[in-house]
């Protein structure tokens, strides 16, 4: 009796787990086919793009769970934060992720400002306040005022606000798989479920990416 209820159990036990591996999601539920791919910046990689916001409490809970979901990808998989530029205090935003991304500062940029905002209450209304930040991590202001003014962060900002309307974003944090596929986890239900579809998209297209070779 001991040994069946013993079988019974691993029995029961693999068949729960293949159910959770072969787990799928629908499109128009918990994610979204986009109305025209988009193009990706390398085409042999399965390109993951975030669109988020500096000020959005959402992006800043999800935060930590994406990075600890990028930092387990395959070589395959290419992920690329895009700043959404909504309003003028998002592209203002903006401009500072591209500033310190261009000036090669974002690894001590880029959590100081979410948590400075989000733990502190600074808001960073104005490019003087951005200035003053950057400052005070380390880069010199004639840099950031050069930089932020510069040719190659307006033509990011212009390429950000292009590619959110492409890909019919309305609300951050939004991710894109492969120029293909929209999911947030106001579609999926939670950071939890929306990191599980994002995973079942990039196995999806990995899978189609197989194919066609």
């Amino acid at each position: 009796m001991r040994l069946s209820r013993l079988f019974l159990l691993v029995l029961a036990f693999f068949c729960t787990s293949s159910t959770v591996l072969a787990r799928s999601y629908d499109e128009g539920i918990e994610y979204t086919r986009l109305r025209a791919p988009q193009p990706t910046q390398n085409a042999k990689k399965i390109e993951v793009v975030e669109l988020f916001w500096y000020g959005c409490p959402h992006c800043y809970q999800f935060e930590p769970e994406l990075t600890a979901w990028v930092a387990k990808q395959a070589k395959d998989v290419e992920f690329i934060r895009m700043p959404a530029v909504g309003n003028p205090t998002w592209e203002l935003h903006a401009r500072a992720f591209y500033t310190a991304e261009l000036l090669g500062v974002l690894d001590h940029i880029h959590e100081p400002l979410f948590d400075s905002i989000h733990k502190l209450g600074n808001r960073f209304p104005d490019e003087k306040s951005l200035e003053d930040f950057f400052d005070e991590h380390g880069v010199k202001r004639e840099d950031f005022r050069n930089m932020f003014h510069s040719f190659a962060v307006d033509t990011r900002i212009r390429r950000a606000l292009d590619m959110g309307a492409r890909y019919g974003v309305d609300s951050v944090p939004t991710i894109i798989i492969n120029g293909k596929y929209r999911t947030s986890a106001s579609q999926a239900g939670s950071h939890e479920n929306v990191l599980a579809v994002m995973d079942f998209l990039v196995a999806k297209e990995r899978a189609a990416m197989k194919k066609s070779h």
